[in-house]
């Protein structure tokens, strides 16, 4: 039983086994990766009953310092970098504009999201450098490394209020909130990296503001890839980098929808707790993201590592897993209708917003 617990998580590793075969076959097959995950999953999901089971202390300490599960997520980084390479030969062979163009490009692209983005996350918490290194590269692959620095030291501070571009507001529209998130985000990366260097007495700049660092990364990757393998090849490489970034946003918004913290009379927010993150325990969705669903424990303690994350009675709890509730949000007035009826009894009054 204890094998199966750690090795589940390699279940994530079935992505790059259908892009292969989207790489690899022609016609409506090169959207496999689509169909199994946001098909097929969400569709199990529906019969599989959630899990909100925990590990006692003793079993949670066990299972905290076993390696494997650290080796799972650093083994995603040579398959994400062969398998960015390796499309960047598959989409120049693939007529561009073609049905087969367009499906290798979502291929990639969901694997940019789930396996680049998700696990680059995961591993931007850690506070061993040489991991954050690892997750940067992780984010590189989808040109999303202002991720890190807004993530951690914004989205952590200021989640479930008004200040955070990450935080959905009751009754946003996904779409919208697509680009308010995305490009909020990376400005702030910007004022908290620049706040960071005139602290430190250094120009903003400086070689140590990560976000110079990143954007001459994201620049040297565009550029690499257009004189390597001309426009076409560039195209479909920032289509499947788009594509990652909006499955990021999607979780985004389905992981706080609505939800806000207390402001007290001194001006500042009650404590992150629980009840500020939407969770899921649908098994599946879970284990695909690396627990990712069990998000009220991951924002009350962001350092702990993603196999001993508890699930929390008192956290707002979705109808179905992750998969499943992001094609929900694709359709506003169904996700409101559904989403704003369960979001009521989290919603603090208005007097205590305005305090």
């Amino acid at each position: 039983m204890q094998l199966i617990q750690r090795f589940k998580y390699l279940f994530v590793y079935t992505i790059p086994v259908t892009v292969w075969i989207a790489f690899h076959q022609e016609g409506w097959i090169t959207f496999l990766p689509l169909i199994t995950y946001f098909g097929f999953v969400p569709l199990l999901e529906l019969l599989v009953s959630p899990d909100s089971s925990n590990w006692d202390k003793r079993k949670e300490e066990d299972e905290k310092n076993q390696g494997l599960y650290d080796w799972i997520l650093f083994g995603t980084v040579p398959v994400q970098l062969f398998f960015l390479i390796y499309f960047f030969d598959v989409i120049a062979q693939t007529p561009f504009g073609s049905l087969e163009f367009y499906g290798r490009v979502t291929a990639m692209g969901f694997m940019c999201g789930v396996v680049g983005i998700n696990v680059g996350h995961e591993l931007g918490h850690r506070p061993e450098r040489w991991q954050q290194f690892l997750g940067e590269i992780l984010l590189l692959t989808s040109l999303n490394t202002h991720f890190l620095p807004y993530h951690n030291a914004g989205h952590h501070r200021n989640v479930a209020t008004p200040e955070d571009s990450a935080t959905a507001r009751k009754n946003e529209i996904l779409f919208i909130y697509w680009f308010r998130s995305h490009f909020g985000s990376y400005l702030e990366a910007w004022s908290l990296e620049n706040a960071r260097m005139k602290a430190e007495n250094r120009s903003i700049l400086h070689w140590s503001n990560r976000m110079v660092i990143y954007s001459l990364a994201n620049i040297l990757v565009v550029t690499g890839i257009y004189f390597a393998y001309g426009t076409e090849v560039l195209w479909g490489f920032l289509g499947a980098a788009a594509l990652g970034i909006i499955l990021l946003e999607t979780v985004n918004y389905i992981e706080h929808y609505g939800l806000l913290r207390k402001k007290k009379e001194n001006g500042r927010y009650e404590a992150v707790r629980h009840q500020h993150s939407w969770n899921s325990d649908h098994p599946i969705g879970r284990t695909l993201l690396f627990n990712l669903s069990r998000h009220s424990d991951h924002h009350y303690n962001g350092s702990k590592k993603y196999q001993i994350l508890k699930s929390h009675p008192s956290s707002p709890k979705m109808p179905t897993g992750y998969p499943g509730m992001m094609l929900l949000a694709l359709v506003p007035p169904l996700w409101f209708f559904v989403m704003n009826k369960k979001l009521a009894p989290f919603r603090p009054a208005p007097e205590e917003l305005l305090k």
